[in-house]
């Protein structure tokens, strides 16, 4: 139980640490912060990572980033600490939700290649494909509006 919120937890922050972002942009800041060299990483994971899971995380993660763009504009219209506190607990069960929803892949799945894809540049690349080839055909320079 306790692991489950753990994993709750890295993928609200992950996730709403990116919230400014779109997907493919979150991905290509983590892979150029990681062209960088760090001291005791290389591909740590990466090569772990089936293209089944990648497939499985990439859907989950446009559903995630769907309930991300609903809740970024209902936050950001909100004047109320207390009231975008509750948004953000909101969220962050409909974006729990939403990967469980997802066939193929657990919220921990979802989280660790997150996190792996933040620190592989080739496994963020791979995923930021997978991404791209999963989302229906929108304009990229276009911003989300509802």
């Amino acid at each position: 139980m306790i692991t489950r919120y753990k994993a709750v937890a890295t993928l609200t922050a992950a996730v709403f640490g990116m919230m400014t972002y779109s997907p493919a942009f979150a991905l290509e800041v983590a892979q150029a912060q990681q062209t960088q060299p760090t001291q005791g990483q290389s591909n740590s994971g990466g090569a772990a990572v089936s293209d089944q899971k990648i497939e499985a995380f990439a859907v989950a993660y446009l559903q995630v980033d769907k309930v991300r763009q609903e809740y970024s504009a209902k936050i950001e219209a909100t004047p109320d600490q207390a009231a975008k506190e509750k948004l953000k607990n909101e969220a962050s069960q409909q974006m729990v939700q939403a990967v469980e929803a997802s066939e193929g892949i657990s919220v921990e799945e979802y989280t660790s290649i997150l996190t792996a894809a933040q620190n592989d540049p080739a496994l963020a690349q791979k995923v930021q494909e997978k991404i791209q080839s999963s989302a229906p055909a929108q304009p990229n320079s276009a911003p989300a509006q509802q």
